[in-house]
Parts: structure tokens; sequence; C-alpha cells
């Protein structure tokens, strides 16, 4: 389990070309396809310990670290960002209607 320490120094950002060095050995130590596409990098104190892909949520992570943590947040942050459908965004905002109006 990390620490308060650990965890207060975490980054979660969006990987840019010059990360791919880092995402292909994350998906080499992990035995696991590269990432592609829009991709988020989770970072520590030493370095990226996970990664996701936004469109598919597949997760790339340091098999010699804790990474269940991390990889709860990349899916959080991954499932705000993804782009919803149009008929989910219809239905989202249904649903949001329906809750401001019953609140009054």
């Amino acid at each position: 389990m990390l620490s308060h320490a650990q965890l207060s120094t975490l980054t979660i950002r969006r990987a840019h070309d010059a990360d791919g060095g880092a995402l292909a050995q994350l998906a080499g130590l992990d035995s696991a396809r590269p990432l592609a596409g829009q991709v988020l990098l989770a970072e520590g104190e030493n370095g990226p310990v996970a990664a996701i892909e936004v469109d598919s949520g597949r997760v790339v992570a340091d098999p010699f670290l804790r990474t269940r943590h991390e990889s709860e947040l990349l899916r959080a942050r991954a499932a705000q960002i993804r782009p919803r459908s149009r008929g989910a965004r219809r239905r989202g905002r249904r649903r949001a209607f329906r809750r401001v109006a019953t609140a009054r």
C-alpha cells in the first residue's frame, strides 16, 4: 500500500510523444501490447508507474510495484474524459433535468 507521502506525489497527465519510450517500457514490463491513441500516464516520484488507453480502458502498469490504486485513479479519470455517444449525452441531460425538476 502506498503511504500518504507517495500518494501526494502522484501525477496523472496526458501522455505526449516524448513519453513513447516510457510507455513502451511499461507495456514491456507488463507483457502487453503498447498503448495507442489518447493515453493518460500516472507518474510517481520515480517516474511512470501506469498508463491507460482512454478509448479502450486498457491499462499497463509496472508489475513490480503496487499500482492498483493508480490504475483505479486512471480508470476514473479516463471515464471522465472519454467521449460519450450522442445518445448517452442526451440521456445524461434528461436525467440531470429530471433531478433538477424533482428537487424543486
